[in-house]
């Protein structure tokens, strides 16, 4: 009986804490910090295969980008002026990756309208972006379409569109976050930071 009782408080305050994590708007989140490392947490590919995100980061340096979306008109230019950049990334020895709540086969419209040619993860269930404290409750006009994104994973959570630049050994060593969803880090600002990291 006495296991039962402790174990039931410990479940719940596990709950309390990781819904905690979650924001009740974007200007509201407690993002890692640049010299932390990264969460021990796990990405689908495409095609739907967990990837641990800390083996993806040991490859090489890596730029991680958070998206809201495939739906998102801002998110998708920004993936778009990313791609233009690539080969300019990758020749200073970095690598790019992009994390949405959108499910794996969204990932894969997205890949395929954009021409994308760095790979994309899907969190469709937002852990991830809990992990990273950029996690937030969206409207609710957002919520059916959310639900739909990801496969009915996301319940109505988004990510602040952020982009983390890592170390091999899972470090940050550059963040750029801003609430506002229409300000994104630009490819030219983050050439000339990549270039100060090298």
């Amino acid at each position: 009986m006495k296991k039962t009782i402790l174990l039931t408080l410990i479940a719940t305050a596990i709950s309390l804490s990781f819904k905690a994590q979650v924001a009740e708007n974007a200007t509201d989140i407690s993002p890692l910090l640049i010299g932390e490392n990264a969460p021990d947490v796990e990405v689908k590919d495409i095609n739907g295969k967990a990837t641990s995100l800390k083996a993806i980061l040991t490859e090489k340096p890596t730029i991680i980008m958070f998206y809201r979306g495939g739906w998102c008109p801002f998110c998708n230019a920004h993936l778009a002026e990313l791609q233009e950049a690539e080969k300019e990334i990758n020749a200073l020895g970095f690598q790019m990756v992009a994390i949405s709540p959108d499910s794996p086969e969204k990932l894969k419209e997205s890949l395929g309208k954009h021409k994308l040619t760095y790979k994309l993860y899907s969190d469709a269930d937002l852990k991830v972006a809990q992990a990273f404290g950029i996690a937030f409750k969206a409207p609710d006009q957002y919520k059916p379409m959310l639900l739909e994104a990801s496969g009915n994973a996301n319940e109505g959570i988004l990510p602040v569109p952020s982009v983390f630049v890592f170390n091999t050994t899972g470090v940050i060593d550059f963040e750029y976050i801003n609430p506002n969803v229409k300000a994104r880090l630009s490819a030219a600002m983050l050439l000339a930071v990549l270039k100060t990291l090298k």
